[in-house]
């Protein structure tokens, strides 16, 4: 992980940042989060019928529960120094080329877009965020995300 103070944070703009540690996406979260939400969808939760008539011949996760993991998966791979609170500010952008199956493995690669003072005690930050499949060539997800950070 890399600790950039916010005071140097825009020094970075335009770098790779880096890339977090993997995070299997099990069964039992992609249920969870079908319960929590209440996307029941077939692809997701019904584990035989996948198997035979998915395209990806298993059950998958939602493209928001990947989504959702952007935060703590982006924790591994930067921490700015020198705030009070970061917020997850948004997205600007946000796209699933590929899908995550069951008990595959996901990384974020995270690059700093941009950032931007807004005024005395707050400092937007656009990130590009790439969620990577393990194994896999396409991207599972690729966002555009915000975090707004307090001095």
């Amino acid at each position: 992980m890399k600790e950039i103070a916010l005071a140097d944070l825009s020094q970075y703009t335009g770098q790779l940042i880096g890339h977090s540690p993997w995070k299997t996406v099990s069964q039992d979260m992609i249920q969870a989060f079908a319960d929590a939400t209440g996307d029941h969808q077939w692809i997701h939760v019904d584990v035989e019928r996948a198997k035979r008539e998915a395209p990806w011949k298993s059950p998958v996760a939602h493209g928001f529960l990947t989504v959702s993991l952007i935060p703590l998966l982006n924790q591994g791979v930067i921490h700015v120094t020198g705030t009070s609170a970061s917020i997850n500010y948004g997205l600007n952008k946000l796209r699933f080329p590929a899908a995550v199956k069951s008990g595959s493995a996901i990384r974020t690669e995270v690059t700093l877009k941009e950032v931007t003072a807004v005024d005395d005690q707050r400092v937007l930050a656009a990130y590009t965020t790439t969620v990577q499949i393990d194994g896999e060539d396409k991207p599972a997800c690729v966002a555009e995300n915000l975090v707004m950070y307090v001095r």
